[in-house]
């Protein structure tokens, strides 16, 4: 069930309350309404009873039912997915050495090497005439167009290129209109500079949609030496965009960088939409859909009048609503949400915070500036340290985020760890005491990453439940995190009284790790401007093409490690070798030391719902 209403306005009996594009949307579980009818069937339960329960502030005898007529599920559905598209067509101008202005790249009349270089790298070339796919525009059947494009798929987006060299070339034509009508109305153009090209400004360009510049200057083209450097202009009312461009450097010419690339300039039109023109223009679609929808598909029933008279009996007993499953919001695949107040260790204080837990991500947003000031997947907690009114929670490398709940209501600590338990692989931390035996010894090893290597059997560590594999989150309450391998092991060894709080293996010994430290991330060699080192980024996760769902009876997940048969997940199927062997370490053990890094991450940049 999906309720779009806006959260300031949803009381006032008027149409225009949904006309923002930003709603407030949310799924109710089936168990969580008290009904008078049974849960689970066919039929459903009384749309009077779900609206009086999920919006109680609702006059529902306002409220008429839709008409029986297939457009109402269409229109419907062009509301749900306004916003939401797969399709993006790319404008891609050339400029030669010594050029710069709109007119000169239009009326280049052909590629050169350089050109063709790029675009092979960037898609493939496509007969325009009987192509049945995205075509964005172009003509399919006379060539009126040009007789070839640039064609291309990324994940599940298709992308057609609008290339000036390939688009129709006017004789003694300046404008060049028959390539600036589909380049000129393109929101992101790509901006192919051969060496030797002159300084890109926007202010050359004369366009009412173009939005987005991506700037490619290539070096070395046509040689083994070939690479690329990125920059890009944007409209004052387009909001920043990922993927971030590391500064100083070139891009070898790779399927990596083709894929930063189609990232990017995805993401640019998302951004651009955001614009106030843009916005403006979605809100005006919205209203006429809405509009359409409420003077021409609406009947005179109201949503009680089919359940007053359903069923007539003379002197029964009124039926009693049935009780919501308890806990039945807790296996919702969307979030749930908790009032709470966050620890912010940088600055010392608290910050009163709305935290969001769905069955993929873990968020939590300010309450005051509603900017995100957290967030995680779920695949990326390893464990939590729960109290009565707080609860830290343990990721990636064993960061962790503190928090404690609103107006001391420790119910919602219980339930924060229940949905923990149903959408992570984490579990509840252990804390405990290590004794030194004769020697001033602990009987145990750990390596740099604070995983124990190895216990000595039967010793003081073992007895105290100390197994290989736990991982060590905090040392006599310092963060593990927050300590190299010499500091780690210093405290272990000096300290009078060793308190340790661990996250104990999986079943199969395997030590939990965050979905992050399973990837292995790809060197890309790239020549920096300056002197410097390689640096890296992540390549692209790849799209589950199946739901990450809550198991059905609020059961949690298998508690067995990603490397355990069909409990894997895709991120953790690739590297099992990963976790296979735990590299025994000890005081003389160094890691290896990190060249900067630029980590990129794709997966969270191409948000559909934003």
């Amino acid at each position: 069930m999906k309720f779009n209403f806006n959260k300031n306005n949803y009381n006032r009996p008027k149409m225009s309350f949904i006309f923002f594009l930003t709603t407030l949307r949310g799924a109710i579980l089936e168990d969580a309404v008290p009904s008078t009818a049974r849960h689970g069937t066919a039929r459903g339960l009384p749309l009077k009873e779900v609206l009086e329960y999920v919006v109680p502030e609702l006059n529902i005898q306002c409220l008429r039912l839709a008409i029986s007529s297939p457009r109402v599920p269409e229109q419907l559905l062009k509301l749900d997915e306004q916003g939401l598209s797969f399709q993006h067509k790319v404008g891609v101008l050339y400029c030669k050495a010594g050029q710069s202005t709109e007119e000169e790249m239009y009326n280049n009349e052909n590629a050169g090497p350089a050109l063709d270089e790029f675009l092979d790298l960037l898609g493939q070339r496509v007969r325009l005439k009987g192509f049945t796919k995205y075509r964005a525009q172009l003509d399919n059947k006379t060539d009126s167009t040009g007789s070839h494009s640039l064609y291309t798929t990324y994940k599940d987006y298709e992308l057609m290129f609008h290339v000036s060299t390939l688009l129709p070339y006017t004789p003694n034509n300046r404008q060049q209109l028959l390539r600036k009508r589909h380049i000129g109305n393109d929101i992101v153009t790509i901006v192919f500079q051969e060496p030797g090209a002159l300084p890109f400004t926007p202010k050359n360009i004369r366009s009412h949609f173009q939005h987005v510049f991506v700037i490619i200057k290539v070096h070395n083209p046509c040689t083994e030496n070939v690479c690329y450097s990125v920059a890009v202009s944007r409209s004052k009312d387009v909001p920043p965009f990922g993927p971030p461009i590391p500064k100083g450097v070139t891009f070898p010419k790779s399927a990596v960088f083709r894929d930063f690339l189609l990232a990017k300039v995805i993401n640019g039109e998302n951004a651009a939409h955001k614009s106030e023109k843009f916005r403006a223009m979605a809100t005006r679609t919205r209203q006429e859909y809405l509009k359409d929808l409420a003077e021409n598909f609406v009947s005179t029933t109201t949503v009680d009048s089919a359940v007053k008279f359903s069923f007539i009996t003379l002197g029964a007993k009124k039926k009693e609503r049935v009780k919501p499953r308890k806990d039945a919001h807790l296996l919702s695949i969307g979030a749930v949400t908790w009032s709470v107040v966050a620890r912010d260790f940088g600055q010392s204080a608290d910050v009163e915070c709305l935290l969001g837990i769905s069955n993929e991500f873990i968020v939590l947003i300010e309450e005051e500036s509603k900017n995100v000031i957290f967030n995680c997947s779920c695949r990326d907690v390893i464990g939590w340290s729960s109290g009565v009114m707080s609860i830290k929670i343990f990721y990636e490398r064993g960061e962790c985020v503190m928090f404690s709940a609103h107006d001391n209501c420790g119910e919602d600590i219980r339930e924060i760890v229940q949905r923990l338990e149903m959408v992570t692989r984490g579990c509840e931390t252990t804390e405990m005491t290590l004794r030194r035996n004769g020697l001033g010894q602990l009987g145990f090893h750990v390596n740099f990453e604070g995983i124990v290597a190895d216990v000595e059997p039967f010793g003081y560590a073992w007895k105290a439940g100390l197994r290989q594999g736990s991982r060590l989150v905090e040392i006599c309450k310092v963060a593990v995190a927050t300590l190299t391998h010499e500091q780690m092991i210093d405290l272990l060894r000096t300290s009078i009284s060793v308190k340790v709080v661990i996250i104990q293996p999986y079943e199969d010994g395997a030590p939990r790790r965050g979905c992050s430290e399973l990837y292995r991330i790809p060197m890309v060699e790239y020549k920096l401007d300056s002197e410097g080192t390689p640096c890296e980024y992540k390549t692209p996760f790849k799209r589950n093409t199946t739901w990450h769902r809550v198991p059905t009876g609020g059961q949690p997940l298998p508690r067995g490690s990603p490397t355990q048969g069909p409990d894997r997940m895709p991120c953790q199927q690739i590297l099992q070798h990963a976790q296979t062997a735990i590299p025994r370490s000890t005081s003389f053990d160094r890691k290896l030391p990190d060249g900067p890094r630029y980590h990129i991450s794709f997966r969270c940049m191409l948000l559909r719902f934003s």
